[in-house]
């Protein structure tokens, strides 16, 4: 059974994350820790007891949703010796959850990972004034009637105005994102088409678009400089839905992540086309597992997120 482990993006944050792993696993708290002394802040005390609305800020929720990640593998490895450059086939990330995928395979260390997405998040949020942009999700809509209701809905009354597909989840469920007054007319083109449900979605800013230019312009010079190795194991990308291994793609892609379409639906149809019948979602939540019961219903899909769904899973092996 050919397995793949998947990281979850921005959204899968919630109060008390990594808590019930610090207080169970020290090798969680050191890496707890490692990602505190990378960033100069306690963001460890933040998720365990801080307030949610600080920790969904992106500059916050990016690098602690890595850490949860990060700190489930080397739980993993050291509670169960479970290898993943051995034991799983590939890896993938949601958004910011590919950066997760990345440390997990070793193409990042630790604190460079940190580092990168805390700068990753703070540009992203600096890239479009607040309350300028907007997502919205349109559920029971395929990419392809997303894409028509985006561009119909583009122009303005000043003029050109983007609303784009930011993400294409599968199932029915695709993400727009783009200027709010784009983004609404889309939501309401959306409603007129007949689309189950369309509706704002509460982001601080408009990811994963081309309003995300100057963020990517930060990330291109910040991952010229950053180290990175090959991955112990390929890298399903966003941007292309394929696996990849070569350090200077990865690096490519990953500029490119900040202002394209995040294809999930077609990252999950790759990795089963490469064999893969068992994914295991890590990190924060079970939205990803979720989407894994709409893209790939014939796989076997689970969460691991807390000490006993460590246990269960490495009893499975």
């Amino acid at each position: 059974m050919s397995l793949a482990f998947v990281f979850p993006g921005q959204g899968s944050q919630a109060y008390g994350m990594g808590r019930d792993l610090a207080e169970a696993f020290p090798v969680a708290r050191e890496t707890f820790q490692e990602i505190d002394d990378a960033l100069g802040q306690k963001l460890s005390k933040l998720m365990f007891e801080g307030s949610l609305t600080e920790l969904t800020m992106t500059a916050n929720a990016q690098p602690a949703l890595m850490a949860v990640s990060v700190a489930i593998c080397r739980v993993l490895a050291k509670e169960g010796n479970f290898d993943l450059s051995r034991q799983v086939s590939l890896v993938a990330g949601h958004s910011l959850g590919e950066y997760s995928a990345l440390t997990a395979a070793g193409s990042f260390d630790l604190p460079t990972a940190a580092r990168l997405l805390r700068m990753r998040g703070d540009s992203m949020q600096k890239a479009v004034p607040a309350g300028d942009g907007a997502m919205a999700a349109l559920l029971g809509a395929d990419a392809e009637q997303a894409r028509a209701i985006c561009a119909a809905s583009t122009m303005g009354e000043d003029g050109e105005e983007v609303v784009e597909v930011a993400n294409d989840n599968g199932g029915g469920q695709v993400v727009i994102s783009g200027d709010k007054a784009a983004v609404e007319r889309a939501v309401e083109a959306a409603k007129a088409a007949g689309v189950k449900r369309a509706m704002l979605l509460p982001v601080s800013a408009p990811f994963h678009c081309s309003l995300m230019e100057p963020a990517a312009r930060v990330m291109e010079e910040a991952l010229a400089k950053a180290a990175m190795a090959h991955p112990a194991v390929p890298v399903v990308a966003n941007v292309t839905a394929a696996p990849v291994s070569d350090p200077a793609t990865i690096r490519d892609l990953l500029v490119k992540q900040v202002t394209g379409t995040v294809r999930w639906r077609e990252c999950v149809a790759a990795m089963v086309a490469a064999g893969c019948t068992r994914f295991v979602e890590v990190g924060s939540g079970r939205v990803l597992t979720g989407l894994m019961k709409r893209n790939a219903p014939e796989a076997a899909a689970m969460a691991v997120n807390n000490p006993a769904d460590i246990e269960t899973f490495l009893r499975s092996l």
